[in-house]
């Protein structure tokens, strides 16, 4: 008997898929990130004000968001890793905007402490597409949960939180988008089966 090899067209999402996923950022991840937020919050309130804070944002909110973020992009078929990582990035803008309107219009925070934060997910969320990318998801997604839960820890720890963001916050935002910058340059137009 001889083996059949399938065969997976090349795939390039069109701009009708790319909003897509930029919108599974807003109806899919941002959903999936409260749900299970109410759960994660419940452990956290037998805690001390401040613990309880740090439990939630610092811990529980990077592993969360990261992981919705991320799952849209387990809807793929014939996709290029740098296909992959460009989805990623537009799911995780996706997410930002959410986040950044959230934050401006129902909180009042100022527009531009929040404007970093907005291209922080799309980086975070393209490290995780390259993991997918390069069948390597857990340890991509610990790295972007990690850079999530440093950058987290560095805005509790603000003493200004309203008036600017933080150099903590900077130098996160910075290595993820270094490190973002990066691997897409190590992405290739191989499909990923």
């Amino acid at each position: 008997m001889q083996d059949k090899k399938v065969l997976i067209p090349l795939h390039r999402p069109n701009l009708t898929e790319k909003f897509f996923f930029f919108a599974s950022g807003i109806v899919t991840s941002v959903p999936l990130t409260l749900f299970v937020g109410t759960f994660t919050d419940s452990l956290c309130v037998v805690l001390p004000a401040f613990y309880a804070t740090l439990c939630s944002l610092a811990i529980f909110t990077p592993f969360v968001e990261e992981f919705a973020k991320a799952y849209p992009l387990f809807y793929r078929h014939g996709e290029t890793e740098k296909s992959i990582f460009a989805l990623g990035l537009l799911v995780g803008l996706g997410f930002g905007v959410s986040e950044f309107l959230l934050y401006v219009i129902a909180f009042g925070t100022p527009f531009y402490v929040r404007l970093p934060g907005l291209v922080f997910h799309a980086g975070s969320t393209s490290i995780t597409a390259y993991g997918i990318a390069k069948k390597q998801p857990v340890r991509f997604y610990l790295i972007a949960a990690a850079l999530h839960f440093t950058n987290n820890i560095s805005v509790l720890l603000d003493p200004f939180p309203d008036v600017s963001y933080n150099i903590g916050g900077a130098a996160v935002l910075a290595i993820t988008l270094l490190l973002s910058l990066r691997l897409h340059n190590k992405t290739s137009e191989t499909i990923v089966d």
